[in-house]
């Protein structure tokens, strides 16, 4: 089931991507990796994944989007089914639904309606049965939530489904759907929340439920109880479509439109990572006159450039770059780490307004003795690099000059003089000297783990972005001595030789290659600084097809 799923997304994407229906050939070799699909095997096929999801459609022998049933249907004439949940928690995976209330609304009326107590199958939380009134024993041997969501599958019929911050209530829905019947639900969702900022932007600051409740003077009143709050937000749909209509709104499409969050203008731009591989690399936003706006790294590049497009608002320097962005640049890697190394070498290099952590090694700092004080200094120092300037000063206040070689030590004198500031109400100082001992505890951290980079002597091995080999990247002396494609021993051996030398060292390099030996991706294996054990395990990686050398010489010559 999940696998049909995933593949209605990714052909939901490749229809997005053409701008248009896909013919069934096509999308059945992108999707399933065949090199040669006959019209007839292509339908058979996709004819599961296209039939099962109400997003898409057959278009004669292509694949294209469908409307949604009954978008078109006039707002006087359709009939509409106001659903609320309350649930064990806020996630659909861990969480579970306890109860369903839900109210029809047909001509502008309130009808019938539903209530159903679930037994979620898990304890309640104490917080939410303070918040609901609900109880384990009123649950207990209640429907189950399969069961449950199927009767207001029944009740609800062809409705257009209402929620109030729709997104969390159907995504329960969905999840128990998709068990049922492996789809999601189809059809229209007006979200209330969405609607209300859109048509009383101005008149309420707040879109909440009890708020827009007491906006309207509505009968029923919020109580965080499913029908309750069905009936409540029954009520404030009517009178939402009412300011609809004057807006023009007539058909439930139309109503849809306006529920819907105001797209950013930065989503017109999604074409743009159209065609993005799903490999690790690195991409470069472009502005107007190719000038490189941010600069950042993916383990998938498809996904993370599409994140961009999907999500809400960016922080604020990418959201900038993205306003300004014109074309999109990739660079495929053979891993995440190789990735990184060449996102860091951009960093330095172009040092793009978008990307807030440039590296820049002409501003670390260190902290070191001067007279009776320890002062902050850009000369170097045994107590660093340091990246943060603010943080190393916090911490040179909190330190003797006697305490300069081994910082730790003032730690019982602080949290002494912090416990004695606390006691003695001196709020104020304490809270100055909490924040020191917290910048002197990074630093301290920060020192550890550069002395521990410093001895690291290793080969990181992962995939090459060239198929059939290894990537070697060779760390001695606190920096990275060398990258290579390990092809042959003499490859090796030239690593191996780079290692040896004595160079200067790369702080920013050292703490990346540091990351991911802490968390090491699948991919990476470590091996020491040896020929035959480099050698050994370059052949044995998992994540690297070996190839023939004829198809080596092929891939070379092509």
């Amino acid at each position: 089931m999940q696998l049909r799923l995933d593949s209605a997304d990714r052909l939901v994407e490749l229809v997005e991507e053409r701008r248009g229906p896909v013919f069934a050939e096509e999308a059945a070799r992108r999707l399933f990796a065949l090199r040669h699909a006959p019209v007839g095997l292509a339908r058979s096929l996709l004819e599961d994944v296209v039939g099962e999801d109400a997003r898409l459609a057959w278009c004669g022998d292509a694949v294209g989007l469908a409307e949604p049933p009954g978008a078109d249907l006039p707002l006087d004439r359709a009939t509409f089914v106001v659903v609320d949940l309350e649930t064990t928690g806020l996630r659909p995976g861990s969480s579970h639904i306890c109860e369903i209330g839900a109210v029809r609304v047909r001509q502008f009326e309130l009808g019938e309606e539903f209530e159903l107590l679930v037994d979620p199958g898990v304890p309640l939380a104490p917080a939410i049965s303070a918040l609901t009134g609900l109880h384990d024993s009123e649950l207990r041997g209640q429907a189950h939530p399969g069961i449950a969501v199927r009767r207001f599958l029944e009740f609800a019929g062809d409705a257009v489904l209402v929620a109030h911050n729709a997104r969390f209530d159907l995504a329960f829905l969905d999840r128990e759907t998709e068990r049922l019947t492996g789809a999601r639900l189809a059809g229209p969702v007006v979200d209330t929340v969405g609607l209300a900022r859109r048509l009383l932007e101005g008149r309420t600051r707040r879109a909440g439920l009890a708020s827009l409740a007491q906006f309207f003077g509505t009968a029923a009143r919020p109580c965080h109880r499913a029908l309750p709050d069905a009936q409540a937000t029954a009520e404030i749909l009517i009178q939402l479509i009412g300011l609809a209509q004057e807006r023009g709104a007539h058909t439930v499409a139309e109503l849809v439109e306006l529920a819907a969050p105001r797209v950013r203008k930065v989503y017109a731009k999604r074409s743009l990572a159209f065609g993005a591989p799903t490999s690790p690399g690195v991409y470069l936003f472009r502005g107007a006159h190719d000038n490189v706006l941010y600069v950042g790294r993916a383990r998938d590049l498809r996904a993370r450039l599409r994140s961009y497009f999907r999500s809400d608002r960016q922080r604020p320097a990418v959201e900038a770059a993205l306003q300004a962005l014109e074309r999109i640049e990739w660079r495929v890697c053979g891993s995440e780490l190789e990735a990184a190394l060449e996102e860091l070498r951009l960093l330095r290099e172009l040092r793009p307004p978008g990307n807030a952590r440039n590296t820049r090694p002409d501003r670390y700092v260190y902290l070191r003795k001067r007279g009776d004080s320890v002062v902050c200094s850009t000369k170097p120092s045994p107590i660093g690099p340091l990246k943060s300037r603010a943080r190393a000063r916090l911490a040179a206040r909190a330190l003797r000059a006697d305490e300069i070689d081994r910082p730790e030590r003032a730690f019982p004198r602080l949290r002494s003089k912090l416990q004695d500031l606390v006691e003695r109400r001196r709020f104020e100082d304490a809270a100055r000297l909490r924040d020191r001992i917290a910048a002197l505890e990074d630093v301290v951290r920060t020192v550890r783990r550069l002395e521990r980079l410093r001895r690291t002597r290793c080969c990181v091995l992962v995939p090459s972005a060239e198929t059939g080999y290894a990537r070697g990247i060779f760390v001695a002396n606190g920096r990275i001595a060398d990258v290579r494609t390990l092809a042959s021993r003499l490859e090796v051996e030239a690593g191996l030789a780079a290692a040896a030398r004595p160079g200067t060292e790369e702080v920013d390099e050292l703490l990346l290659i540091g990351t991911f030996l802490r968390r090491p991706p699948p991919e990476l294996r470590v091996a020491p600084l040896d020929a035959e054990a480099i050698l050994r395990l370059a052949a044995a990686l998992p994540a690297v097809q070996r190839a023939e050398p004829r198809a080596r010489a092929r891939a070379r010559a092509a």
